[in-house]
């Protein structure tokens, strides 16, 4: 039986091909990496636009609160309208938006776009569940932990590559190079992804107000998006503050700070085994793990050798791994929760993420500055901690 709010949608027998996966990951890593284009370069932009030191990191965290906006309200609409045309239309958005970034020349403006990037970039939110949808449960995880890998390569690749761009031909040249690219994937989006109609009923208000029934109604969803929250606040911590580090404390240029966060890419094979071990029913052992991993990483830079640039480096891949895997298991599970409404579970679980996210980059600048190098290791640790320990109480709980 469907009420409005309920799917009668059901997996296609033949699943997706290789070169769908590959075509999804692609277009995910490309959509994604509008929000990190920035994250390596603030102290580029800043003085040209007239923004403090201080006050830098506010590019990054604004365009994740965007993200975290258009989750929320543009998200949902996956589950109400046809996904195709809903993506092409945000992927329209971000590239304006993007071509409108590098000619601003004064900081609110700038700032506002910046929202808009994020708000228009989550046609990538759209694509996983749509993913999901087309997979056959057997092999579901391994499924989105194949694209999520290449998101998280977006994610990890964009800073390296504006990093290099800019160090070459200015700040400016990495958004203009970014709207070229979302002008490709509304050509590919077009031409290629599959048309999907949901069979919702609903109004777009009745949509909404089910998100909070939705998060009401499954613990698994508020344990996930508060352990994955809290992870990628220290991962945004650790991206935004870390090229101030190596610029001023160890002097490297923009290419060499590429450099080392290409290194850090090195992390996205997280995805794939993540997704693999959740397929086999070890989804609570491999949280664990991650959660663990975490803070372990960022205690490598309390002293030599962890804090060299190579220690960094270490450092970045081990967060980098253990923020994946946890991000990837925590989807494979909200996707088994409810099949008809995977597009709103996302929507919740991904906007946790991205405020979590937010809140560590407007962090880095005022934290770095105030309290330097060593600030940014407690607060580092501190969060996954707090994740790992809600994890053991709920655990605990489970089997008593």
């Amino acid at each position: 039986m469907t009420t409005p709010l309920t799917s009668t949608l059901k997996a296609p027998a033949q699943g997706l091909s290789r070169a769908m996966v590959l075509l999804f990951a692609f277009c995910c890593g490309a959509i994604v990496a509008n929000l990190y284009y920035a994250q390596p370069i603030v102290e580029l932009i800043a003085p040209d636009l007239g923004l403090s030191s201080s006050n830098a990191s506010l590019i990054v965290s604004l365009t994740q609160i965007g993200y975290a906006l258009g989750l929320l309200f543009l998200v949902p609409l996956s589950d109400l309208v046809e996904n195709r045309k809903l993506m092409i239309a945000t992927a329209v958005v971000a590239g304006a938006s993007l071509l409108a970034a590098a000619t601003l020349q004064h900081a609110n403006g700038f700032l506002l776009v910046s929202l808009v990037i994020g708000f228009s970039s989550v046609s990538v939110q759209m694509l996983i569940p749509l993913a999901a949808h087309l997979a056959p449960e057997q092999s579901r995880g391994q499924v989105v932990g194949n694209i999520m890998s290449g998101l998280l390569l977006g994610i990890l690749l964009a800073r390296p590559l504006s990093s290099l761009v800019a160090d070459h031909f200015g700040w400016r040249a990495v958004f203009l190079y970014a709207a070229g690219v979302m002008l490709a994937i509304v050509a590919v989006l077009a031409l290629t992804i599959p048309k999907r109609v949901p069979d919702h009923k609903a109004s777009y208000g009745e949509l909404l107000k089910s998100l909070m029934t939705l998060m009401r109604r499954h613990a698994v969803l508020r344990q996930r998006a508060l352990y994955q929250g809290l992870l990628f606040a220290a991962f945004s911590l650790f991206w935004t503050a870390v090229p101030m580090e190596l610029a001023r404390r160890f002097g490297l240029s923009q290419t060499q700070i590429a450099v080392f966060a290409l290194v850090g890419a090195m992390g996205a094979i997280a995805a794939p085994i993540a997704g693999r071990l959740a397929d086999k029913g070890l989804t609570q052992r491999a949280s664990l793990v991650a959660l663990v991993l975490a803070p372990v990483a960022f205690l490598l830079g309390l002293k030599d050798p962890g804090y060299s640039v190579i220690g960094l480096a270490v450092t970045g891949v081990l967060l980098d791994f253990a923020v994946q895997m946890s991000m990837v298991l925590g989807q494979r599970a909200i996707y088994a929760l409810d099949p008809a409404s995977r597009g709103r579970l996302n929507a919740l679980y991904m906007t946790s993420i991205f405020v979590g996210g937010a809140i560590g980059s407007a962090l880095a600048s005022g934290l770095y500055e105030h309290h330097g190098w060593q600030g940014v290791i407690a607060l580092g640790t501190g969060l996954p901690v707090l994740a790992l320990v809600v994890f053991l109480i709920v655990g605990f709980k489970q089997r008593a």
